[in-house]
């Protein structure tokens, strides 16, 4: 008899070779298997009639497959379907399709699941790369139950046509008979009452095969009782977790800090200009931990250019003034090497002669050898490094304070590998990030970290006006290029890949399919390329300009006679280096370069940012790369140039970068378009792997269950019995090892 427990490998219609295959997906149990949700719904109680269909809609049609062909083109091949109802017919259309060649037979059903779109050809309508399901031949009443005339849910597959829709249905359908009345509760009945919560068994019930009359529209946004039911606990127990994590670091042993007259006056002598409001805030929030006999855990989040480093700097301080050593740990070595020429810059201005070292992967290994030689004995007071400062063979002679720069660029183990270098206490860590993250979501996600926001600029940061120009205007760019550099200022140019038409650059991190355009049909074509002409104007993708092609062209035209440097992630390190102490230095005019200038590059001089094909990068990344610029008092500009025509989302991206330098309302939008698990990185956030919940869609839900995590944890319901509650604990101990393990390991 199988139990939510049962290894996958012991269910009827499975065996050790297809659990094999589940356990890659991270299915090992029922339990898992039950919680593989469908991601979307078909109406084949009331499918659509062919003559029923609106151009702009999604919609679940049943039809006849009436005849295939191949279509071979220049680009690429593409499939072509023909079904119909009764004298109505519809085409459907994937490309590179290839692998549907004999797929299809003339008379068998399909259900199609896309988007309805007029075909230029016919009167009719044409779906392209529309989703699909062969129906069975002979439906058997099971067949019949679960495919046909009712609400069918549609699962991700899990291992291509073998484990699809079809698969799982049968499965889970038989999995929740066998199960019937034996699916364990895992909230207290009396959480289930005041928050009118369905069991958990209705609830899987309901997800995987709702009844009749179910509004599709809240099937699809996952809004029903049932989902919401699934995804509230889920939530709950990850904030359990993160609750229980914030009040056992409480109880940890760290280093109580003091403030005295000479680390104030310390503090003082290194700033550059006035403190923010913010700053000040932030930096009270953060010593106020440093005080107290508990480790610190803080996330400092600001916006771009709203003064962290300068506060970090200051935290770091205070602990080299209590006689301990700061490490600063940063996610590439530009980014670690721009912090270690700024901080000294910083720390000049102090009467005490401070002693940095810089650990990297890059230097040799007798610097390397020197430098940890020196971290041992407690010869460096501030060390900087990347993820080298985790290193086995690195330790310290007196750690108090870890500054990570950048967080979601760091695994989360990376972080807690070096707070925990052998120590006589706990050090105090400082979390900082540059990307706006919601309030809320910030809260939940780094649930064991308090929260320090810096949501103003320094005194001196000039606004920066952005515009978005089509590549027609190229010659006005570079026009206004030529001029910032006769004023004696300088400039970025931004690519999106290295070179040429290569799938291995890492550079750009969102280019989204949408970002594709059709390139304009040719005037007349032969008889003979009509058909290839027809397809090839559909789906043409335009090539990207890149930065090595760009550095020799430009420096041969529109930029000859200024002095351009090239900058990408392909170069040693030594050479970037190099490169970029030439441009802050003010060698060059013009630094032509990929995303690798993202973060921490500070040059107050440069005036312009010109990122060309805009439309191909995410809000993150241009929102940071608008931030190199405006650092002085120079009024600065960024430019948005634009190749073909920009989908309508990328217009929208593009829209709010030129409306808006708030970073916040930018991540909002963010999380919308690319959601959770792009924005924040998946699992190197500390995201945890979701199974149901959605941080961004339910965000209510989220508050809902810290809410009632943190009353659970302080003292659960009076009705809820001592079996109840330690079945909570029980579960959570195991969901939290197996699946969370989130934001701190141990």
């Amino acid at each position: 008899m199988v139990a939510l427990d049962t290894p996958v490998q012991f269910v009827k219609g499975i065996g050790p070779q297809i659990a094999k295959t589940l356990n890659e997906k991270r299915i090992a149990t029922v339990e898992d298997l039950l919680f593989h949700l469908p991601f979307r719904y078909e109406d084949r109680l009331h499918p659509r009639s062919l003559t029923e269909l609106v151009p702009g809609e999604m919609a679940s049609v049943i039809a006849e497959v009436r005849g295939t062909t191949l279509l071979r083109t220049r680009r690429m091949p593409i499939f072509e379907m023909t079904v119909g109802q009764n004298l109505s017919s519809m085409k459907c259309m994937w490309f590179h399709g290839t692998y549907l060649e004999g797929k299809f037979k003339a008379g068998q059903m399909v259900a199609l699941y896309g988007k309805v779109e007029p075909s230029r050809s016919t009167r009719n309508f044409k779906m392209i790369q529309p989703q699909f399901e062969i129906l069975p031949e002979d439906l058997d009443d099971e067949s019949r139950l679960l495919e046909v005339g009712r609400i069918t849910p549609v699962y991700e597959s899990l291992s291509g046509s073998r484990l699809a829709s079809r698969w799982i249905r049968k499965v889970i359908y038989s999995l929740l008979e066998e199960l019937r009345g034996r699916i364990p509760e895992t909230m207290p009945a009396a959480m289930l009452e005041r928050l009118k919560l369905a069991s958990r068994e209705e609830a899987l019930r309901f997800v995987h095969f709702p009844p009749a009359g179910t509004p599709m529209t809240h099937l699809q946004a996952s809004s029903t009782g049932a989902h919401r039911r699934l995804i509230f606990e889920e939530l709950f127990y990850l904030e359990c977790g993160l609750e229980l994590k914030r009040r056992k670091l409480k109880e940890r042993a760290g280093i109580t800090f003091e403030t005295s007259d000479k680390v104030r006056e310390a503090l003082r002598q290194i700033l550059p200009f006035h403190p923010t409001a913010a700053q000040k805030r932030s930096l009270g929030e953060i010593v106020g931990d440093m005080r107290q006999p508990s480790p610190m855990r803080r996330l400092l989040q600001g916006d771009v250019g709203s003064g962290k480093t300068i506060v970090a700097l200051q935290a770091m301080l205070v602990a080299i003034e209590n006689g301990y050593q700061a490490a600063l740990m940063a996610p590439t070595e530009i980014l670690a090497t721009q912090h270690s020429l700024a901080i000294r810059k910083l720390l000049e201005r102090s009467s005490r002669k401070y002693r940095t070292v810089l650990l990297t992967g890059s230097l040799d290994e007798e610097q390397k050898r020197l430098a940890r030689r020196r971290i041992f004995l407690g010869e460096a007071d501030l060390v900087i490094g990347t993820h080298a400062l985790i290193e086995e063979k690195v330790d310290f002679a007196k750690l108090g304070l870890v500054v990570v720069d950048e967080q979601h660029r760091f695994g989360v183990l990376q972080r807690f590998r070096l707070m925990k270098k052998p120590n006589a206490a706990e050090p105090d860590v400082l979390v900082m990030t540059a990307t706006p993250i919601p309030r809320t979501l910030a809260l939940s996600i780094y649930g064991d970290l308090d929260l320090s926001v810096l949501d103003e600029l320094p005194p001196g940061r000039t606004p920066i006006v952005t515009k978005q120009v089509p590549d027609e205007r190229a010659d006005e760019v570079w026009k206004l290029l030529r001029d910032q550099v006769k004023r004696g200022h300088q400039a970025y140019i931004v690519y999106p890949v290295i070179e040429g038409a290569k799938d291995d650059q890492p550079e750009l991190d969102f280019a989204p399919p949408e970002a594709e355009e059709p390139v304009k049909k040719p005037a007349k074509k032969s008889a003979k390329n009509k058909t290839a002409a027809k397809s090839t104007s559909l789906f043409q993708k335009p090539s990207l300009k890149s930065a090595t092609e760009m550095y020799e062209e430009l420096r041969a035209t529109h930029l000859s006679g200024l002095r351009l440097g090239l900058l990408h992630g392909r170069l040693d390190a030594d050479e970037k280096e190099i490169i970029m102490r030439r441009f802050q230095r003010g060698d060059l005019d013009v630094l032509i370069s990929t995303t690798v200038i993202e973060v921490g590059v500070d040059v107050p001089n440069a005036s312009l940012m010109v990122i060309e094909h805009a439309e191909r990068f995410g809000l993150a990344q241009l929102h940071q790369l608008r931030g190199r610029v405006g650092r002085g008092a120079a009024k600065s500009y960024c430019i948005l140039m634009t190749g073909g025509r920009p989908s309508p989302q990328a217009e929208e991206r593009l829209a709010a970068m030129v409306r808006t330098q708030n970073g916040f309302e930018l991540a909002e939008l963010d999380l919308e378009q690319r959601g959770p698990g792009e924005f924040f990185g998946t699992r190197q956030a500390g995201l945890p792997d979701f199974r149901v919940a959605n941080i961004v869609r339910d965000r209510e839900l989220l508050e809902l269950a810290k809410e009632q995590a943190a009353r659970f944890v302080e003292k659960p319901d009076a009705e809820a019995s001592e079996e109840e509650k330690r079945a909570v604990w029980d579960r959570l101990r195991a969901a939290w090892q197996r699946r969370y393990g989130l934001v701190e390991a141990g």
